[in-house]
């Protein structure tokens, strides 16, 4: 389980330009969950996945996964539970690496490394088979370069090495904004698969209002700092893009947009 409780967060804190983000913001996802989360720019989406991952610090309040709390923990103590996939297909990769190095490298993600070389090649079928899946033919350029491959192919493979060592949170911070439609659709496709086969709970940001409706089990609209919409279950299956455009519009009038 995920719980954000009693969270306040400033930006440019003592200047004039100081900014309350979050106040007494309270958010909890059940283990298993899979949850999409929309909103405008600037509603505090990103901002809170920073604050589940480790890269913000609240001001006030707690976080706390599996019943731990982690408000003080460094972000990279918590990626041995969270693995996290960015709207940048670079984020998630090693461009100058090759996608056999690429995949050694998710591989051992929490092991000591000793002087051993650091590609198992007993591991490389295994590679093979997990890059065949994606039927994008990474597995027959296990020697090329990561930094050579197109962004979709680069995203996919980011995906699957975030998830490749156990992990109990995955992170989805839009990580299909940067594709072309069918490579998008795509990986959503493949998210879904991994969500589903490892049960893990997640949490995916996303600007595209028909993968939120489709995909998941629960739907929470952001607006400066608060969840204005939260839909689950039944109610979430209902939704349709339409009503989520007229929520928007409701938002863009009572702001004067």
């Amino acid at each position: 389980m995920i719980e954000l409780k009693n969270i306040d967060k400033y930006y440019n804190i003592g200047t004039v330009n100081e900014i309350c983000l979050f106040k007494d913001f309270n958010l909890k996802i059940q283990n298993g969950d899979f949850v999409s989360v929309i909103g405008s720019n600037g509603s505090g989406k990103t901002s809170m996945l920073n604050l589940i991952c480790g890269s913000l610090q609240p001001e006030k309040g707690s976080i706390s996964l599996g019943g731990e709390d982690i408000t003080k923990q460094k972000e990279f103590v918590r990626q041995r539970k969270i693995g996290r996939v960015y709207q940048d297909p670079a984020m998630g990769t090693c461009p100058s690496m090759t996608i056999l190095e690429n995949m050694s490298l998710a591989d051992n993600k929490g092991r000591a490394y000793g002087l051993a070389l650091g590609t198992n090649k007993k591991r490389i079928s295994h590679y093979r088979e997990m890059l065949s899946q994606l039927g994008l033919g990474l597995e027959d350029m296990m020697g090329t370069k990561v930094g050579a491959l197109s962004g979709g192919q680069r995203q996919a493979m980011a995906l699957l090495m975030t998830t490749m060592t156990p992990i109990e949170f995955l992170i989805l911070d839009e990580h299909t904004a940067a594709l072309d439609p069918k490579t998008a659709e795509l990986i959503m496709q493949l998210t879904d698969k991994i969500v589903r086969e490892k049960n893990l709970t997640t949490v995916m940001v996303t600007h595209n209002l028909r993968f939120a409706v489709e995909y998941g089990n629960r739907l929470i609209m952001m607006h400066q700092g608060q969840a204005v919409l939260d839909k689950a279950g039944k109610e979430k299956e209902a939704l349709a893009i339409e009503d989520l455009l007229d929520q928007f519009n409701e938002i863009s009038i009572e702001t004067g947009n």
